[in-house]
């Protein structure tokens, strides 16, 4: 079948394009999208063909393949349900992950509609839902992992490093869990989208171990942007049987040093991906409303406008953080 998706042309170019769709298997839908939320980081990674560069499966020095489609994250309607499929059914809203897309470098895809995806990768959404809330549901599941990978005690200080998608919705999480969270950023405009009960630290005003300094020991370090500079100089703050979790990309250069975190006895964990279990809390903690999502949407554009979207997310002068597709009028 025919359908459009946001292709990724070559190197720094994205255009909006039908693209040839499989017809669907027996355990699979078909979703007619309503909006998908760009993955800044990993998607720019593979747009600059940088992602080459220490991650997998590419080695550096490989030819990133192009035309692509990227992107992992979309809500929409059910069209269609595959003989083998239970618990869904034409007419639900649901979300969903990866879809399946013929000519392209890689054979699935995110920012695609119609959406051929496997059942397994879908999640229905409640029924009273404003479906550009759950629109961004596996970096929501990101920063919960994060959040909820430690263990801490309620009153426990708990420190975010970085104020994007991810670092606010690890803030989230640990506030939930009755932590004392602060985080440290760079970005007024962004630290002011926290909730009031979070602190803020801008670390292109303040340094951010002074200002921890007095706060009596940190249980918890998250690191959601790649800075061991700065997991460095709050780990003399650190307590004894503290924890970090380090979700931001650290290159070939992030080494750390086991011996370092020995003598405190720090427990580091690695968060990656998602998986079902976390995807269901995640939804279910939009719902409750702890988890706030929409209000971190600085920017929507029409699909058709991707390439601009694109521009705006290229742009270093130009500030952004949630950047969501309309597939309404595509």
């Amino acid at each position: 079948m025919r359908g459009h998706g946001v292709v990724f042309t070559e190197k720094l170019k994205v255009a909006y394009l039908e693209v040839d769709i499989p017809e669907p298997e027996r355990d699979e839908v078909v979703i007619d999208v309503e909006y998908s939320w760009i993955s800044i980081g990993t998607e720019s990674s593979f747009l600059r063909c940088d992602r080459i560069a220490g991650e997998t499966p590419y080695r550096e020095g490989d030819k990133m393949p192009f035309p692509q489609i990227n992107g992992y994250q979309k809500v929409g309607v059910i069209t269609a349900v595959g003989a083998d499929v239970t618990g869904l059914q034409a007419g639900d809203r649901v979300f969903a992950t990866m879809s399946r897309v013929n000519g392209m470098a890689f054979p699935s895809g995110g920012h695609i509609s119609p959406a051929v995806t496997h059942a397994s990768q879908v999640w229905k959404l409640p029924d009273d839902a404003d479906p550009i809330d759950y629109s961004g549901l596996v970096l929501v599941q990101v920063g919960y992992n994060c959040g909820m990978r430690p263990a801490i005690e309620e009153g426990q200080l708990a420190v975010v490093i970085g104020d994007g998608l991810v670092g606010q919705w690890a803030a989230h999480t640990l506030l939930h869990r009755g932590a004392k969270v602060a985080v440290i950023g760079r970005h007024d405009d962004r630290l002011s989208l926290l909730p009031d009960a979070i602190g803020r630290i801008n670390a292109r005003r303040t340094h951010a171990a002074q200002e921890l300094a007095d706060a009596g020991g940190i249980a918890v370090v998250v690191d959601t942007v790649g800075s061991l500079a700065t997991v460095m100089e709050l780990k003399p703050l650190m307590k004894h049987n503290s924890h970090l979790v380090s979700a931001g990309f650290l290159g070939t250069d992030g080494l750390i040093d086991i011996q370092e975190l020995r003598a405190q006895e720090i427990t580091l964990h690695c968060p990656s991906g998602w998986e079902k279990g976390r995807m269901d809390a995640s939804l279910q903690g939009i719902a409750e409303g702890w988890l706030h999502t929409k209000q971190l949407i600085t920017h929507r554009f029409p699909v058709e406008q991707a390439a601009e979207a694109w521009e705006l997310i290229l742009d270093k002068n130009r500030p952004c953080l949630g950047v969501v597709l309309d597939w309404k009028q595509g």
